[in-house]
């Protein structure tokens, strides 16, 4: 049985982002400095350190990041940052959607609990959000062949279970749970939005009446 340092390392070294909501148990370890050196000095020999995104403290989520960045650590990063902005636009867009139809003034953020059934009622009550998840759903990224409200969310959920963004503590309960790797994103979304100029949050409040950055 791993100890609570190799079972964190472990997660840590498949591209798992340790938060409170997804692993307390882990995300308690890695908050004591001197657990996470331990955890450090094992990574630094794969050039590998723990990194983190998000507020200090409650916030705080941790990953797995290269130390130094040779040619091919570069090239592997690239293409994970690739991976990434190919599934902003129908991840921002769920985002927006459940943003919308929660009335909500922030984002979906970890911790934040998503109830599926409450959910596609409202959508299935509004034409407009019918329309939204039609065409989120039918992206690449979440592959819903399904031409009903019911088959789409729920494709759109496993998938962003399948993806960490969303856990379900409780397989008889449709209730989801926002995990620390939005944190990640929305971290993506603010850098390529102040390095490329794409004014993302401008198009979201449009979009949202909100604010998802």
């Amino acid at each position: 049985m791993l100890s609570s340092k190799g079972h964190v390392i472990e997660r840590l070294l498949k591209g798992e982002f340790i938060c409170r909501t997804s692993d307390e148990d882990g995300w308690r370890f890695l908050r004591t400095a001197a657990n996470r050196e331990q955890v450090d000095d094992y990574l630094a020999t794969l050039n590998r350190q723990v990194a983190t995104v998000g507020a200090m403290g409650e916030g705080e989520v941790f990953f797995c990041a290269w130390r130094q960045l040779g040619d091919e650590q570069r090239k592997l990063v690239g293409q994970q940052f690739r991976d990434v902005c190919s599934a902003l636009a129908p991840l921002v867009e769920w985002l927006v959607l459940v943003q919308e139809a929660g009335a909500q003034d922030a984002p979906l953020s970890e911790g934040s609990a998503l109830r599926l059934n409450e959910l596609q009622s409202i959508v299935e009550d509004t034409p407009a959000f019918r329309e939204q998840l039609a065409r989120i759903s039918h992206y690449r990224l979440f592959g819903s062949t399904s031409s009903s409200v019911d088959g789409q969310i729920k494709q759109v959920f496993k998938r962003l279970c399948e993806l960490g963004y969303l856990i379900r503590p409780n397989p008889e309960k449709q209730i989801y749970l926002g995990t620390g790797k939005l944190e990640y994103l929305y971290e993506v979304i603010r850098f390529i939005d102040e390095s490329e100029g794409l004014a993302l949050e401008a198009r979201a409040e449009a979009a949202s009446q909100g604010n998802l950055l």
